[in-house]
């Protein structure tokens, strides 16, 4: 009999479990996992490699462990959306690789065993495996209607669950849903513990939401993180970041482990964020080409959802699994979530969502859609 994992002396409680993994196919169109499919602009890639080529001649050296100069670039790039007292520090800020290993930090750091995580699914789906990685007792609460959230409702499922962290997704992924900046500030008054508020696709809100970082001033416990990985097209180079207290830096670096950013990550984050108003520049058309999504899958009798991200969710399907292979067939792909007659759709360029919306026409005129109910 082969040996197997289940052979292996793993955690109990990772018996079972299975890792993340979108489907990762090659296709002419590839809108399954919220990248921004706009290539990096050439006068910024020339930029960023010239700045990788200088960074190599001391990579015999280990990198500056504290990125000091990202952490000002970043400072730097999210003060140019605030004022007053929300504005920030560079010890303010940390990074790691994606924002992924920024949440496993502040879990390793906050969490642990004997220790829970509130959030409130359908969310991003790393939050719950994260929890589990760190050895942190997941919550799920319900959403309301709609998959909101209001204040009334975090408030209730803190005061119910008592957890040591809440999550929260703002935009949500995988819904678009946006999160009130009264639901923030509701949660945070709840507990006495890390309040996390996901802003992965921050840049993609209305640009007269405020962000939580509004909040931070007086809040020592919450927490925001945002990634380079949407808005900057910058996925393949892994760069996540979060904005808090000094305090909460501080507990981060004892759980981090040394030199976790490399020289070469950190010169092209630096020479992308010189670059960030070039960088951001395709983030309007993306924007238009997800309201074009809704308008056009509402036409076909789909049902959409106010989306604040570079996504779409649409239920109506009435199989979504023939409904992606068909996409499939048809060289596009999407995300089946495994939310009954839901499928999720980024927005891509003009092209690639006129492909999209021909093939799910086409999807339509054999599979037609259904009523659904969130």
């Amino acid at each position: 009999m082969a040996f197997t994992l289940e052979d292996l002396p793993i955690r109990d409680d990772l018996r079972g479990q299975s890792p993340y993994g979108a489907p990762q196919k090659h296709v002419r169109v590839q809108l399954n996992v919220n990248e921004n499919t706009h290539p990096v602009p050439a006068e910024v890639a020339d930029d960023i490699v010239e700045s990788i080529r200088q960074a190599l001649a001391t990579v015999n050296r280990y990198p500056d462990r504290e990125f000091s100069e990202l952490r000002r670039s970043l400072t730097d790039y999210l003060n140019g959306g605030l004022e007053g007292p929300a504005l920030l520090t560079p010890e303010q800020l940390w990074a790691a690789n994606g924002s992924n290993e920024v949440l496993q930090q502040l879990l390793q750091a906050f969490g642990g065993p004997g220790r829970s995580v509130l959030g409130f699914p359908p969310t991003y789906s790393m939050h719950s495996i994260l929890a589990s990685g760190t050895g942190t007792r997941w919550i799920p609460a319900e959403r309301d209607a709609e998959f909101g959230i209001s204040p009334e409702t975090v408030a209730a499922a803190i005061a119910e669950h008592q957890p040591d962290i809440v999550f929260l997704c703002g935009p949500n992924n995988p819904t678009g849903t946006p999160l009130p900046i009264e639901t923030i500030a509701a949660a945070y008054d709840a507990t006495d513990g890390i309040v996390m508020v996901d802003e992965a696709y921050a840049e993609f809100m209305p640009d007269d939401a405020p962000s939580a970082l509004t909040l931070l001033p007086g809040r020592e416990r919450l927490v925001v993180s945002r990634t380079m990985s949407k808005a900057f097209a910058f996925a393949g180079a892994r760069v996540g970041y979060l904005a808090a207290h000094p305090a909460v830096i501080d507990a981060i670096r004892l759980v981090r482990l040394p030199y976790h950013l490399s020289a070469l990550t950190q010169a092209a984050a630096v020479a992308a964020l010189r670059h960030a108003p070039a960088m951001l520049a395709m983030v309007d058309d993306i924007k238009q080409q997800r309201d074009r999504m809704i308008t056009e899958l509402q036409d076909m009798g789909y049902r959409t959802y106010e989306s604040w991200s570079n996504f779409v969710l649409f239920g109506g399907v009435a199989d979504p699994h023939a409904a992606f292979e068909a996409l499939l067939d048809e060289d596009v792909i999407v995300r089946d979530l495994g939310i009954p007659n839901h499928l999720r759709v980024s927005a891509g360029t003009a092209e690639e969502t006129t492909a999209f919306l021909d093939a799910m026409r086409r999807v339509a005129a054999v599979q037609p859609p259904v009523r659904v109910d969130a």
